[in-house]
């Protein structure tokens, strides 16, 4: 029989008109990080800075006073639970301020201002559970007497998600050095082999081999380094978050020259030269 998010809900006594659900996930900063992690590091005032403005156009179901259940969406794209907050409307900010997650700061007059407090109730269950959040991920608030979560997942204790494997590793070139997990980044700099990179801006790709130190990680930091690792087209192009990818895992024998040659068959496949951003 499957758990209700809202059972836990009634459970801890708390009337379920008064709760608004939260899916924070917000992946269009090329240089700030995610609400997964602002909510994973130590600083608790990082996310807390990040829930309390909001666009009053997008906030009309949050109400001038409520608790809120918020969720971060994690890298595997799962729903966690981050805690039950006390919210309060303070009204349209008067003053610019800086924003938690992207870079500068959010004009005065334009958003909503909330005094965020960490409600105890459901601490228990703080980075431990997930639910299905069901396919309308853009409504990223929602009533929770009109929505009731299944749980997917209930853990012992919070862990990091698992590394979905080579082949199906996809993230922005943004997130590899700051906001990956220990784990992921470990598994990446064991191999070498061929990657692919594609501009969400001009929708072109970009084949590239990983033969050095630190293996996939260690070339893939090249570009966030100075956006471009080296290569000439790259260098020619604004500033892009590319989205990175893994095409071909080398076996630990293979030698550079073999993973070259990996390389440029790829590039033939996907004719990269062509209609890509490959010059040679």
């Amino acid at each position: 029989m499957p758990i209700f998010f809202n059972s836990l809900l009634v459970e801890a006594e708390i009337q379920l008109d008064q709760v608004r659900l939260l899916r924070h996930q917000d992946n269009s900063s090329a240089q700030g990080r995610t609400p997964y992690e602002l909510w994973r590091q130590d600083d608790q005032s990082a996310f807390d800075s990040y829930q309390s403005v909001q666009n009053p156009s997008r906030q009309a179901g949050l109400g001038p006073a409520s608790l809120w259940a918020s969720f971060v969406v994690t890298p595997d794209g799962r729903t966690l639970f981050a805690g039950l907050y006390r919210s309060q409307l303070q009204g349209l900010n008067q003053v610019n301020i800086p924003h938690a997650h992207r870079e500068g700061f959010i004009e005065a007059g334009t958003c909503d201002v909330y005094t965020i407090e960490l409600d105890e109730r459901l601490s228990d269950l703080r980075g431990k559970l997930f639910v299905d959040w069901g396919p309308g991920t853009r409504q990223w608030v929602q009533r929770a007497d009109n929505q009731n979560k299944v749980v997917t997942e209930l853990l012992t204790r919070f862990k990091e998600p698992e590394f979905p494997g080579y082949l199906n590793f996809i993230q922005p070139l943004s997130q590899i050095e700051s906001s990956l997990p220990t784990t992921w980044v470990s598994s990446l700099k064991q191999v070498q082999g061929v990657y692919l990179l594609t501009c969400p801006l001009t929708k072109e790709l970009y084949v590239g081999s990983a033969t050095g130190v630190d293996g996939f990680w260690g070339r893939w930091s090249q570009y966030v380094s100075n956006n471009h690792g080296g290569n000439i087209q790259l260098k020619s192009r604004d500033h892009s978050d590319y989205q990175v990818s893994i095409l071909e895992v080398a076996g630990s024998g293979t030698t550079t020259e073999e993973i070259i040659a990996m390389e440029d068959r790829w590039k033939k496949k996907l004719q990269s030269r062509e209609m890509g951003l490959n010059s040679n």
